[in-house]
């Protein structure tokens, strides 16, 4: 691996790492959901799951699109991430 390859990598798991958009993430394994959606079902304030949104798509793990005034956001690959949660549930109901 490179080191660019090593740089994406490690940018995309730091951005995978914290809570909120851990949380983020796993209610966008399911469906899209915009904004206010994700904001009632993590229990976080707009302005922040925006700062934790542009996180994500700058590291390629979400996109968005536009539906009427709201942007919605998807996985970029969702397989992918599905994958890397499958292992994480194993690796850490194994430790504890």
């Amino acid at each position: 691996m490179t080191d660019l390859d090593c740089k994406k990598v490690s940018n995309f798991f730091k951005a995978l790492c914290h809570p909120t958009r851990m949380a983020i993430v796993i209610e966008l394994l399911d469906d899209k959901r915009c904004v206010n959606d994700i904001g009632e079902l993590t229990k976080v304030s707009q302005p922040n799951i925006s700062q934790h949104l542009a996180i994500l798509k700058a590291d390629n793990i979400v996109d968005w699109l536009q539906e009427g005034k709201t942007k919605c956001y998807f996985l970029k690959n969702p397989r992918l991430i599905k994958s890397i949660m499958r292992t994480l549930e194993k690796s850490v109901s194994k430790k504890f």
